[in-house]
């Protein structure tokens, strides 16, 4: 249980911090207008208004950064786990709760939000490299 719990935990932090560097250097291509806090609830309609003005591109990276960070986060957690599907969903659903999170809190197109469902698939993926890696005969 240890293990698993360890892999749970290394994985969502191996999550986040894909995630924010994405996101990060997103922000550095596409910065929101100076002032805009989207933490001041009085800038929420100035935030949405400048979500739906992103081009393409910077909605795509953010849906690179929620898989980058869900897969590279269930391979670690599967990785270390030894309930290494149960490792990888958990992080896949964190990642699913911070995509809810954001657009219950900021409006965004429907594509995106489904897109926010990419974590699971992309934590059996990683599930699968790590068991498929696990049973390979070993060269010697």
């Amino acid at each position: 249980m240890g293990r698993t719990i360890l892999g749970m935990v290394v994985g969502v932090v191996v999550a986040i911090a894909a995630i924010m560097a994405v996101e990060m250097l997103g922000h550095g291509l596409y910065p929101p207008p100076a002032g805009l806090d989207p933490a001041d609830p009085a800038n929420e309609a100035a935030f949405a208004a400048f979500v739906a003005a992103l081009p393409l591109t910077a909605k795509l990276m953010v849906v690179f950064a929620w898989a980058l960070g869900s897969f590279l986060g269930a391979l670690v957690a599967a990785w270390i786990a030894r309930h290494q599907t149960a490792a990888a969903l958990l992080v896949a659903l964190v990642v699913i709760s911070g995509v809810v999170g954001m657009i219950a809190q900021v409006p965004h197109p429907l594509w995106l939000a489904a897109a926010g469902l990419l974590p699971v698939p992309l934590a059996l993926l990683a599930v699968g490299l790590v068991r498929r890696r696990a049973s390979l005969p070993r060269v010697d």
